[in-house]
């Protein structure tokens, strides 16, 4: 569903496991700071809402979105990691670079997962326009990071 028509934010925890006992790393871009901040206070807030430990959720800040694929094998490969969730954000400029990043971080995320068979969650915000990116980065569309935390406890019930 487009994000337009959903709120980020919005979700059921009706059905979530008990995390006190989860390591959860935290992948977060660099490159526009402004945004991915937001996103990575998004999905710690919400990770320890639900009951998981300060001290078992792990930042690490790779250069950009581009990084975020190696920097989620770097955490994923450490058996204590339970979940991997990444946070960047990719705008539309004047040339395509956008759209090679955006595949090369869906589909690298996607293999890491795969490869550690844990979740690797994509919490790439990818958009046209800056507002549009703090839209979904605690704007009036909810919170991207929120999402992604959600997503991975949903994951690890799975």
């Amino acid at each position: 569903m487009a994000t337009s028509l959903q709120h980020l934010s919005t979700y059921d925890d009706s059905n979530f496991i008990d995390i006190s006992d989860k390591r959860f790393g935290l992948v977060v871009a660099d490159w526009n700071r402004e945004i991915t901040d937001v996103l990575s206070a998004g999905a710690y807030d919400t990770l320890v809402k639900h009951g998981a430990l300060a001290e078992n959720i792990f930042r690490n800040s790779v250069p950009g979105s581009f990084e975020l694929t190696l920097g989620a094998q770097f955490l994923a490969q450490h058996e204590e990691i339970d979940a991997v969730i990444c946070l960047g954000v990719v705008i539309q400029g004047e040339t395509k670079h956008d759209d090679y990043i955006n595949h090369a971080v869906a589909q690298g995320l996607t293999t890491v997962g795969l490869k550690y068979n844990k979740p690797v969650i994509f919490g790439l915000v990818t958009t046209n326009t800056l507002e549009q990116a703090q839209d979904r980065a605690g704007g009036k569309l909810g919170n991207k990071g929120v999402e992604a935390a959600v997503a991975a406890i949903q994951m690890l019930s799975f």
